[in-house]
C-alpha cells in the first residue's frame, strides 16, 4: 500500500526572511555612510594625491609629515652659496687673468721669445713688461712703427675684457735733461701716455685706462751694469683684478715704493 505524500502547508512566517534580509542590507547602507562621514582628513587627502597622481603619470614620494606626495611638490631646497665666496671670486679672477696671459703671450709670441715682453702675476693684477727699446727710441717718447702692431696685437686681446689698465713708465738711474724731458719723470709719464692714446685711438674705453710715470724709482733689476739699465726701461700694462685682493703681496717690488706721480 503506497505512502501518500505529505501535505505542504503554507507558512504565515516566510516573510520574516525577507524582514532580515532588509535589516541587514540596511544595517550595512548605514554602516557605509558612518564610515564615510568620519574620513580622517589626511587620509583622504593621500588617497587624493594617489590617484591624481596615478592619471597625470607623475612619481610618488614618502611624505616627511606621512603618506605619499608627487615628486614635482617637493620643497628643494635653494643652491647653497659656496662656503668661502672671497675664495671663489679671487679664483675666478685668477683664472681670468691667466686666460689673458695667454692670448697675450700668443700676440707677442716673438717678443716673448726673445725676453722683450715679460709677463707676472702680481697682487694687483696682471703686469705685462715690455723693454722700452722696442717702443721707442732712447730719450724719446714717441712710439716707432715697428710697436705699433705688437700694442694692437694686445689691443685686440683687451677688447674682450672689462678690467681696468694702468700704463706705467719706467727708467733707468741715468739721468736725462732736455728741453723737451727736464727729468726722468717726463719721460716715463711721456711714454705711458703715448701708449693709453695709442690704445685709446684703437677702441679701449678712456675710462678703463690711466697713465703714470715712476721714472726710475722702481726697478725690477738693481745695479747699473747695461744690461740692469736696459732691464729697467720698460713700460707696464698693469691689467688690474676685478677687485683688489685682501692681503697685498708684499714680495712684489712694485708694491714697496712710494706712491707713483701720475701725468
Amino acid at each position: 500500500m503506497r505512502r501518500r505524500p505529505e501535505e505542504i502547508h503554507n507558512s504565515r512566517e516566510r516573510w520574516l526572511v525577507s524582514y532580515a534580509d532588509f535589516i541587514t542590507l540596511l544595517f550595512a547602507f548605514f554602516v557605509v555612510i558612518y564610515a564615510t562621514s568620519t574620513l580622517n582628513d589626511g587620509k583622504y587627502r593621500v588617497l587624493s594625491d594617489a590617484l591624481t597622481a596615478a592619471f597625470r603619470h607623475e612619481r610618488l614620494v614618502a611624505s616627511p609629515q606621512g603618506g605619499f606626495i608627487p615628486l614635482a611638490r617637493l620643497p628643494f631646497p635653494a643652491a647653497r652659496p659656496p662656503a668661502n665666496p672671497e675664495a671663489a671670486v679671487r679664483q675666478a679672477q685668477e683664472l681670468k687673468l691667466r686666460g689673458l696671459a695667454t692670448r697675450i703671450v700668443a700676440a707677442m709670441h716673438p717678443l716673448v721669445q726673445s725676453g722683450q715682453v715679460r709677463l707676472r702675476e702680481t697682487a694687483r693684477g696682471l703686469a705685462v713688461e715690455i723693454n722700452a727699446s722696442v717702443l721707442f727710441a732712447p730719450a724719446q717718447a714717441v712710439l716707432q712703427p715697428d710697436s705699433i702692431a705688437a700694442l694692437q696685437a694686445v689691443v685686440d686681446v683687451l677688447r674682450g675684457v672689462d678690467n681696468s689698465i694702468e700704463v706705467e713708465g719706467h727708467t733707468d738711474k741715468l739721468p736725462i735733461a732736455t728741453p723737451q724731458y727736464p727729468s726722468n719723470w717726463e719721460l716715463a709719464s711721456a711714454r705711458s701716455s703715448a701708449v693709453v692714446r695709442l690704445f685709446i685711438a684703437n677702441g679701449l674705453p678712456p675710462e678703463r685706462l690711466v697713465a703714470v710715470g715712476y721714472a726710475d724709482n722702481r726697478p725690477v733689476e738693481p745695479g747699473e751694469s747695461p744690461d740692469a739699465l736696459a732691464r729697467n726701461r720698460r713700460v707696464t700694462l698693469l691689467i688690474l683684478a676685478d677687485t683688489p685682493p685682501p692681503v697685498p703681496d708684499a714680495a712684489t717690488p712694485l708694491t714697496d715704493s712710494a706712491p707713483p706721480a701720475a701725468h
